[in-house]
């Protein structure tokens, strides 16, 4: 299968702020992340290829938190989403965990559900976070803060490094894995 076209990418041609760059791009990470699991079962959602690759559960489940984690949680010390709407006692995953230096065969182990309702989970994190972001001052996104495994770094290199760089990356992986079950890939 093949990539759709580039130029239906969303949120294109936006403000040339700091704020609506971010906040759109990371908006356009978390809607990658739900093409990602659209037309997939659950089975295909979970597969980890006989335990040698994560699933695209577990590459999706691990962007989502992450971008959640960051902006609620490290950013502020604030409950994250997953915790606030206890996706976590729903189905059943790790509460504090969103996967950074997991064993493999505890990632490989993880159930995931339903692709449409993971979505809830990637919905309200969008709902919660690309407002947050889009009213972040210079100020605040210049702040220096230590941030784990990375050291002190200004929260915008966090936003660019932690949720739009490496969530790309997993979506990678997601995208190729659609296109080995003969679906569309992602539109990067």
């Amino acid at each position: 299968m093949t990539t759709p076209n580039i130029p239906n990418l969303p949120g294109m041609g936006n403000a040339p702020t700091l704020q609506a760059q971010l906040s759109t791009v990371t908006g356009r990470v978390l809607l990658y992340c739900d093409r990602a699991v659209q037309g997939l079962s659950i089975e295909q959602f979970c597969d980890t290829r006989g335990g040698i690759t994560n699933s695209i559960g577990w590459d999706v489940w691990h962007v989502v938190r992450t971008i959640d984690n960051i902006i609620h949680f490290v950013f502020e010390r604030q409950q994250p989403v997953w915790l606030r709407d206890s996706f976590n006692e729903r189905w059943n995953l790790p509460r504090v965990d969103q996967g950074t230096g997991q064993d493999p065969n505890d990632a490989y182990s993880m159930a995931f559900p339903e692709p449409d309702e993971f979505k809830l989970y990637t919905g309200a994190v969008r709902d919660a976070v690309v407002p947050r972001i889009a009213a972040m001052s210079d100020a605040y996104l210049t702040e220096v803060q230590t941030i784990r495994p990375w050291g002190p770094i200004p929260r915008m290199e966090a936003i660019l490094h932690g949720l739009i760089g490496h969530g790309n990356g997993h979506l990678g992986r997601a995208s190729l894995a659609r296109n080995l079950y003969g679906l569309d890939g992602l539109p990067f």
